[in-house]
């Protein structure tokens, strides 16, 4: 099923349709010692995703990023490649998004560094945070291109967790959205589990964030393959 997302290029603002099966899974690294955040992505993309979130929490450097984006060109050029908080190596590195949390740069701060470094017509990506509808009425209006909308349940993923969610508070928000006429994709993350999938996707949000789900599974190429299929039967 085809999605609508926000682009900007520059300043201007338009409309993206992508193509294929594995862009409404956002896979996030994670670094563990089973696996390394390169050996993660390797492992995504053979399963089918074609959205990737690095991240590296105190540990991001250019090098990383850059060899993480090359094996992605290597594997598939239809991936969009997204840089989890630091809108500079993102737009150093060639990736094609970044994802800001609350605490970081504004959206339209990080809009302004973009403006300023890519090329006219070059396509960009600026997901930000979500927590509650207010969070989606700021973002929106500095121009974001998705949200982040969570945590769905508990994680340790993060460290500083916001409120829960669960079903009720994504069937509250979604709602909320389309009262106001907002149609940003909304992306679910936080502890979700395979079996979240329907119940999550019932809400109405675009799509799912994954990254320990995938990462411990017994065979995470095939886990990336249940996800994608689970998502895309709505």
């Amino acid at each position: 099923m085809a999605i609508e997302y926000h682009l900007r290029k520059h300043e201007d603002k338009g409309q993206f349709i992508p193509q294929g099966s594995g862009e409404r899974l956002m896979f996030i690294t994670h670094g563990t010692s089973k696996y390394t955040e390169r050996e993660e992505v390797k492992m995504v993309l053979d399963g089918g995703c074609s959205w990737v979130q690095l991240r590296m929490k105190g540990n991001m450097n250019i090098f990383t990023a850059r060899e993480i984006g090359q094996l992605i060109n290597e594997h598939t050029n239809k991936c969009i490649y997204c840089i989890n908080d630091n809108a500079r190596i993102a737009l150093r590195c060639g990736a094609n998004a970044v994802h800001l949390g609350k605490e970081d740069i504004s959206v339209s701060a990080a809009w302004e560094m973009a403006k300023e470094q890519l090329f006219p017509g070059e396509t960009f990506y600026i997901g930000a945070t979500a927590n509650t509808f207010e969070d989606i009425e700021h973002a929106v209006g500095q121009g974001a291109s998705y949200i982040g909308l969570g945590p769905f349940r508990y994680t340790e993923t993060k460290k500083k967790l916001s409120p829960v969610l669960g079903l009720e508070g994504y069937r509250k928000i979604v709602q909320q959205c389309k009262e106001a006429g907002y149609k940003i994709p909304i992306f679910a993350i936080g502890g979700i589990c395979l079996e979240d999938v329907t119940p999550l996707m019932e809400t109405g949000i675009t799509g799912i964030a994954v990254s320990g789900a995938i990462i411990h599974a017994e065979d995470p190429v095939e886990e990336t393959r249940r996800f994608i299929n689970e998502i895309n039967k709505y």
